[in-house]
């Protein structure tokens, strides 16, 4: 199953500039959290993130019936590579998902393969 999607950098911005921690830890785990602090673009790491969360979710559904909660979705970074999805739901921990993340100045876009098993 696949799902899309593709945030304004801009919203995101607004969003962690207006609601500051309550949004992030609502959003993000440690590990993003600490992983997009290391990048220079740091709301644009975020958009990518939170359109990868979105994308996940969308296929993760079609292939499972099942909605996630943000906070039950981690994406992993590491620097060169695509980064890897991790579900922090319980029974779903071992799902094949393959994602691919992209962002710029404006946008952050992402899609989700959840092959499921």
């Amino acid at each position: 199953m696949v799902g899309i999607d593709i945030v304004k950098n801009q919203r995101i911005k607004e969003a962690v500039e207006r609601f500051g921690e309550r949004f992030l830890k609502r959003v993000y785990t440690e590990e993003e959290l600490n992983y997009c602090k290391s990048q220079q673009a740091f709301y644009e790491c975020l958009s990518a993130r939170w359109a990868c969360k979105e994308a996940v979710l969308k296929a993760f559904y079609q292939a499972y019936g099942v909605v996630l909660k943000f906070s039950e979705i981690e994406v992993l970074g590491d620097r060169g590579k695509p980064a890897k999805v991790r579900i922090l739901k319980e029974g779903f921990e071992d799902c094949k998902i393959f994602v691919s993340l992209s962002h710029e100045r404006e946008f952050s876009v992402a899609v989700a393969y959840v092959l499921k098993v």
